[in-house]
C-alpha cells in the first residue's frame, strides 16, 4: 500500500463498484450473444455467404494480429529496456503496455466474429418485421460496446489492485502518482491495437470497397453489393474488420 493512502478501505468501495459493473458488462454481452445465436440464420443460401465471410474475415483478422505481435514485442523489449536497464520508469510499464494491446485485441476479435455471426441471422428476421430485425441487430451492436467497456474496466481494476494491493503484500510500495502512471500505458497498448486494427483494416476495407464497385457496376453492370460479384465478399469482409473488429478495438 503506498504510504500517502493512509487506508486501503478508502478505495475498496468504489473497487468493488467497478469491478461489479465490469462484470456486468461482460455478462450482458455473453447473454446477448447467445440470444442472438438463437435466432435462425436462414435459408442454405445465406448461409453459405455468411460462412465466406466469417471465413475471410478470420483469416484476416490473424493475419493482422500476428503483424501487431510482432510490434508489441519490440516495443515491450524497449519499454523493458527503460524500465529495467535505465530505470527511468517503472518496472510494471511494460507489462501494463502488453495487457491493454491484449485486451483491445480481444475486444475488437469478439466485435468481429458478432457481426459476421449476426449478419444472416439479422437478414433472415427482417424478413418477419422491421422491429425483429432491429432487436437482433441492436443486440448484436451491444456485444461489442459492452464487451469493450467490461473488458477495459476489468483491466484497469486489475492493474490498481495490483500496485495498490498485491505488491504491497511482499514490502513493495508505490505512491499513486506511480500507479497512474502506469495504468495510462495500459490506454497506450490498447490505443496502438486501435490504431492498426482502424487504419489497418481501413484501408482493406476501402481497397476491397473500390474493388468491388468498380468490378461490378463498371466493368460487369451488375449493381452493388450483388451475390453475383465475387468481389463482394471482399467488401463485405473489410466492413467486418475495418468498422466492427477496428472500431471495437
Amino acid at each position: 500500500m503506498p504510504a500517502e493512502a493512509g487506508s486501503t478501505w478508502y478505495f475498496i468501495f468504489p473497487w468493488l463498484v467497478a469491478v461489479a459493473g465490469s462484470i456486468a458488462a461482460l455478462v450482458f454481452a455473453w447473454r446477448f450473444f447467445q440470444t442472438m445465436m438463437q435466432a435462425p440464420e436462414g435459408n442454405e443460401r445465406m448461409r453459405e455467404i455468411a460462412g465466406y465471410v466469417r471465413t475471410a474475415a478470420n483469416a484476416y483478422l490473424w493475419q493482422q494480429y500476428k503483424v501487431v505481435a510482432g510490434f508489441f514485442v519490440i516495443i515491450f523489449i524497449l519499454l523493458a529496456i527503460a524500465a529495467f536497464g535505465l530505470e527511468v520508469q517503472s518496472k510494471w510499464v511494460p507489462f501494463a503496455f502488453l495487457t491493454g494491446g491484449f485486451f483491445s485485441g480481444l475486444a475488437g476479435w469478439c466485435g468481429m466474429k458478432t457481426a459476421t455471426w449476426a449478419s444472416s441471422r439479422t437478414a433472415e428476421a427482417a424478413k418477419n418485421s422491421l422491429n425483429q430485425g432491429l432487436q437482433v441487430a441492436f443486440r448484436s451492436g451491444a456485444v461489442m460496446g459492452l464487451t469493450v467497456v467490461g473488458l477495459g474496466l476489468l483491466d484497469i481494476c486489475m492493474w490498481f489492485a495490483i500496485l495498490y494491493w498485491v505488491i504491497g503484500w511482499f514490502g513493495y510500495t508505490m505512491t499513486l502518482e506511480q500507479i497512474t502512471v502506469t495504468m495510462l500505458c495500459f490506454g497506450m497498448g490498447a490505443s496502438s491495437q486501435a490504431l492498426f486494427a482502424r487504419v489497418g483494416g481501413g484501408i482493406y476495407t476501402k481497397g476491397a470497397d473500390v474493388g468491388a464497385d468498380l468490378v461490378g457496376k463498371v466493368e460487369a453492370g451488375i449493381p452493388e453489393d450483388d451475390p453475383r460479384n465475387p468481389a463482394v465478399i471482399a467488401d463485405n469482409v473489410g466492413d467486418n474488420v475495418g468498422d466492427v473488429a477496428g472500431m471495437g478495438a
